[in-house]
């Protein structure tokens, strides 16, 4: 259904079918928000409530546990900050003409536009995009933080989310008193709660600072205990946004471990994150948001595909020609065919080619340590060439300088990668130049020498330096790789 704005103001919490549940029921949480279904009109919102049950359609199937229709989100940028004025003020300030023709003519910006998806029940699914692209505000929208101006959403389950550092959270509480205050938020009844304590305490790592208000926890913790809360709790449905980010490796590790027993445990994932491989190690399905609109949804990895063909476009090489502020920038990134001569970004594994790298100074740079990384399609850095590693040492860069990379067989094994060109000082770590993606190529299968099959995608991410031998019991029969030494 729609609406004509953003703004919910004075909005009510009616219940339909079914009667206003008692106060100690949402206090105690006993049932509280098992099963939502949202009808979003310009000034109210409709919310059923009923216990969690797999439901059935009419043809047999089980509903949807997420069902996304014609969702948008519309805000209003206005062109500056206005005064705090009184409630008289206000009313006669909104009903002059002068301010609705303000309104009126107030710029519109569109968060989401006319997302439709639905979710099974035990899915994972991963939504990505570029920064600004829609997947937060739709997040806020599924956890009933804000409503949207459009559209119709049916959940049908209890909600969890992950959304920022500190969301849920009361900082004057202790870290104990907050893990009882989710629980019930969530519909947990203390016994409940009390049965999980112990494992929510361990994931987390904070049993120290256990009975400390987590206003004084760092960011680093506050997730830790956030994260363990709301994947012990058994929520049928746990939406994480990209917060992860803000723990450190190890513990990133044990939330996807975590995540992914959710899933198999028959729970539904709504996963936020710009880290590739772990969508693809996590979701089995994905969508792709662009500008606030899905433009693709469906199998993770064809998802993924075309989410990196969208980037390496919009984060080409052009983005390096332009000098730093260290006067550093890449002149040039390109394959060459060494039996044609001729530039390509198709390779075919096992032949050779040349890649030209040029890096540019508009100021002399001296003792530059440099380095090509590249990447596969889900961003994981599959190898580096360093000059400095090869015996070239650190470079000076007084205009323009080429490095020419020989490969003799192409090693890597078809997919699709792309090119990083970095620059750091001699004696510190310090990034004096860091250009992602300025090239994009694709490796396609090639026979070996007397093989029948390719290798494939599924093989690995490159082939070792080796040559394989067969060798028979009886010691007479020996056949070797007829091909070269194996790069």
């Amino acid at each position: 259904m729609k609406g004509g704005s953003e703004h919910f103001i004075g909005a009510s919490l009616t219940a339909c079918s079914h009667p206003p549940l008692p106060y100690d029921m949402c206090r105690t949480g006993q049932s509280a928000f098992h099963h939502s279904h949202l009808t979003f009109h310009p000034s109210h919102f409709t919310f059923h409530v009923s216990p969690f049950t797999p439901t059935l359609s009419k043809t047999g199937m089980s509903k949807p546990i997420i069902e996304i229709s014609h969702v948008s989100k519309r805000y209003r940028i206005s062109g500056g900050r206005e005064p705090y004025l009184s409630l008289r003020d206000e009313i006669a300030k909104k009903l002059s003409p002068a301010w609705r023709k303000a309104h009126a003519q107030q710029e519109e910006f569109w968060a989401l536009k006319d997302v439709s998806f639905e979710v099974q029940e035990g899915e994972a699914v991963g939504i990505i995009g570029r920064n600004g692209a829609g997947k937060t505000t739709l997040l806020k929208i599924l956890s009933q933080i804000t409503p949207p101006t459009e559209g119709r959403i049916t959940m049908r389950g209890r909600v969890a989310s992950l959304l920022e550092v500190g969301t849920g959270f009361h900082p004057e509480l202790t870290g104990r008193e907050n893990i009882y205050l989710n629980g019930a938020i969530l519909g947990m009844t203390r016994r409940e709660i009390a049965r999980k304590f112990d494992e929510i305490v361990a994931f987390a790592e904070v049993e120290q600072f256990l009975d400390t208000p987590v206003k004084r926890y760092s960011s680093g913790m506050y997730v830790r205990l956030a994260f363990a809360v709301a994947a012990h709790l058994e929520p049928e449905i746990l939406i994480v946004d990209e917060v992860l980010a803000v723990g450190d490796a190890e513990f990133q590790k044990k939330c996807l471990g975590k995540m992914g027993e959710v899933t198999k445990g028959g729970r539904t994932v709504l996963f936020v994150s710009h880290n590739m491989g772990a969508v693809e190690t996590l979701c089995g399905t994905a969508v792709l948001l662009i500008r606030g609109q899905v433009v693709a949804s469906g199998d993770r990895r064809t998802v993924i595909e075309r989410y990196l063909a969208n980037e390496a476009g919009a984060h080409g090489i052009e983005v390096a020609l332009r000098p730093n502020i260290y006067g550093l920038y890449v002149t040039e990134c390109g394959f060459t065919d060494v039996r044609t001569g001729m530039p390509t970004t198709q390779l075919r594994f096992g032949r050779a080619y040349r890649l030209t790298v040029g890096i540019g100074a508009a100021r002399p740079f001296a003792s530059a340590g440099v380095s090509i990384v590249i990447r596969d399609q889900l961003g994981t850095r599959v190898t580096s060439i360093c000059p400095v590693a090869e015996g070239l040492g650190f470079l000076d860069i007084q205009d323009r300088i080429l490095l020419d990379i020989e490969f003799d067989r192409m090693p890597l094994y078809p997919n699709s990668y792309t090119v990083d060109v970095l620059v750091h000082g001699p004696y510190d770590a310090t990034e004096y130049l860091r250009a992602e993606s300025v090239l994009q190529f694709d490796v396609e299968a090639l026979c070996c020498a007397g093989a029948t099959r390719p290798y494939e995608r599924h093989h690995g991410c490159a082939m070792l330096h080796s040559r394989v031998n067969l060798r028979f019991v009886d010691g007479v029969h020996a056949i070797s790789n007829p091909g070269q030494s194996r790069a």
